[in-house]
């Protein structure tokens, strides 16, 4: 697919890789509805880009009346849904055993039920949809695009839910991708690795450095922008299926 003939449904769209995902996607000439829980930042988006290109719906990633609206309101105002990319996430450092306890379990459940069942939810919904496009002449409807981390591959101790959650990303994107073959809709995931998104920003600048120096090369954080690079390297490249790329610089993370 070409990106302008892209309508994106992008999770988590409101900041961080997500916004930077829809600025590539909306500056190519494609559309995007956001699909977040942050109004304020979500119609900060919408104005920047032009309510011609993008507009906002919130909804939470792991309900299913909240995501059908979603994908409704996108076919409405675009006509179609051929683009899926999800990025929303939570991820909360905790010990299965550690000072403050044990891990609570709700701590643990809703960890998977926002990023792994979130994002599971609004594959299968947004499929169903898709499967009704109509085929370029490659025989392609759509791509799914999914965001898990390299804490799938190297968990670092604290990261007993997140790498749970963002390991079944991974494992599931090859069977999907190959039950979706058939409609001609490819799955890919992103697993980056060190990115300098808003979260970072809570960090002292030496700490940040710290962080960068820990890449092989290049030797600093990632830039959003370079995950919205690969994003629409993968909407344009139809031989990208049923894979999981690294966009870590290298890195392989230590135990902590």
């Amino acid at each position: 697919m070409n990106v302008r003939d892209c309508v994106a449904v992008v999770t988590g769209g409101s900041s961080g890789l997500g916004e930077a995902a829809i600025t590539r996607i909306v500056e190519s000439g494609g559309k995007v509805v956001i699909v977040d829980l942050s109004e304020e930042k979500g119609a900060a988006v919408v104005q920047r880009l032009g309510s011609n290109n993008v507009i906002f719906t919130k909804a939470d990633v792991a309900n299913e009346e909240d995501i059908k609206a979603a994908l409704q309101e996108g076919i409405v105002k675009f006509g179609k849904i051929n683009t899926v990319i999800n990025c929303a996430g939570i991820g909360q450092p905790k010990k299965v055993v550690g000072r403050e306890g044990v891990h609570d379990l709700e701590g643990f459940n809703r960890t998977i039920q926002v990023n792994l069942i979130g994002t599971f939810n609004v594959i299968r919904l947004a499929a169903e949809i898709m499967i009704e496009n109509i085929a370029n002449d490659e025989g392609e409807r759509g791509v799914i695009i999914n965001t898990a981390s390299v804490a799938a591959f190297e968990g670092q101790i604290g990261q007993a839910a997140y790498s749970a959650s963002k390991g079944g990303i991974v494992a599931m994107t090859l069977p999907i991708a190959r039950e979706l073959a058939r409609h001609g809709i490819r799955v890919m995931t992103i697993a980056p690795g060190l990115i300098h998104t808003p979260l970072f920003d809570t960090l002292s600048e030496q700490a940040r450095e710290s962080l960068g120096a820990s890449v092989p090369f290049p030797q600093r954080l990632g830039y959003p922008s370079e995950f919205a690079m690969l994003v629409t390297s993968i909407i344009e490249n139809p031989m990208l299926n049923g894979e999981t790329i690294r966009l870590d610089g290298a890195i392989r993370m230590q135990p902590k």
